[in-house]
């Protein structure tokens, strides 16, 4: 009765979600404005709403915008995958750069690129697909292993094990191929500087259909945060709600890991920020985790513009740089225990 009581939607809900909605507004405003040449008011009016204004600072708003978008995507995507990764595992530190998936999906990019010649973000983003899922199947399945079956601890430890060992694969397949090396290694940071109306448009319906797939499992998700006995007495098939769950995660971090690179602790940090603001309920934290990882990703893009001036610091970078003392602070609190 505890558990059910927390999923009543908190009253101060519509004060968070405004003061969500404010920030996403004030990130993409600042994405736009700010970066190797800051831009006035007057200058993000003409390029936002004056097409027929064509000053040079007009153009650099147009093209922002759509890095802008690519960000705001991104940012949701890893987010949202992110809080699947959690309810799955019941783990609140997973997230899928911690299980492994990311390292999966940059292998299966090397591959293509060393033996395949693969340079289109759409040869990318199913390269990275098939090694994400592979990845996350090895890990769970590692994970599932002796007694007491998948436990948040041996989750992340077989994620931990399985992300040095893909490591050490991407590294043996490179040094060799200075040609790999020189095209992987910008990729590998993580940046969404390279997005373009051709990346969205490959992006969309693998963001589409993971976000619905996420929002419909929502409910049972929260049946299942009861306890898994529980969840099976009042009907709900367990393997097969993980299963789709998984995949939904899987699609969404593997699109925007092929798309954008790596990007780390977007995945961790934007669903449990939500959980201490609203609580556990999934059918809140799933959309909530996909505003709070867009306005995560896009800050850290516009922070590293900022401190880069007059080139750019690579957002994988300053998401690692913030990410890693809050990851040890949340280890050290929480004791890698059940949500």
């Amino acid at each position: 009765m505890n558990k059910l009581k927390k999923l009543q939607t908190p009253k101060r809900f519509p004060l968070i979600l405004m003061g969500a909605l404010v920030l996403l507004v004030v990130c993409m405003l600042a994405s736009l404005a700010f970066g190797s040449r800051t831009v006035g008011w007057n200058e993000l009016l003409d390029g936002l709403f004056r097409p027929a204004v064509q000053s040079y600072e007009a153009d650099i708003i147009r093209q922002r915008i759509v890095r802008t978008i690519f960000s705001l995507m991104c940012g949701a995507a890893l987010g949202v995958s992110g809080a699947l990764m959690q309810s799955v595992t019941r783990n609140p530190i997973a997230d899928p750069s911690i299980l492994g998936v990311n390292t999966g999906a940059a292998l299966f990019v090397v591959v293509g690129i060393a033996f395949f010649n693969i340079s289109s973000s759409s040869d990318y983003i199913w390269f990275a697909l098939v090694g994400a899922l592979l990845t996350a199947i090895f890990v769970f399945g590692i994970g599932s292993l002796g007694r007491g079956g998948a436990t948040p601890l041996k989750l992340v430890l077989a994620g931990a094990a399985t992300s040095a060992a893909l490591s050490s694969l991407v590294m043996a397949i490179m040094i060799p191929r200075s040609n790999v090396m020189d095209q992987f290694r910008f990729w590998q940071v993580g940046s969404v500087g390279a997005g373009n109306m051709d990346s969205i448009m490959t992006f969309l319906p693998f963001f589409l259909v993971g976000l619905v797939i996420a929002i419909f499992a929502a409910p049972s998700l929260n049946i299942l945060g009861l306890g898994e006995e529980l969840a099976k007495g009042l009907g709900v098939r367990i393997g097969t709600l993980k299963l789709i769950a998984s995949f939904a995660g899987v699609i969404l971090c593997g699109a925007a890991t092929a798309l954008a690179g790596p990007i780390g602790f977007i995945g961790l940090l934007a669903p449990h920020l939500i959980r201490l603001t609203i609580g556990p309920d999934e059918r809140l934290v799933i959309p909530m985790s996909a505003l709070a990882g867009a306005i995560l990703l896009t800050f850290a893009d516009v922070t590293g513009r900022l401190l880069g001036s007059p080139g750019e610091l690579e957002v994988g970078i300053v998401t690692a740089f913030i990410g890693a003392p809050i990851l040890i602070a949340l280890t050290m609190k929480v004791k890698v225990r059940d949500l």
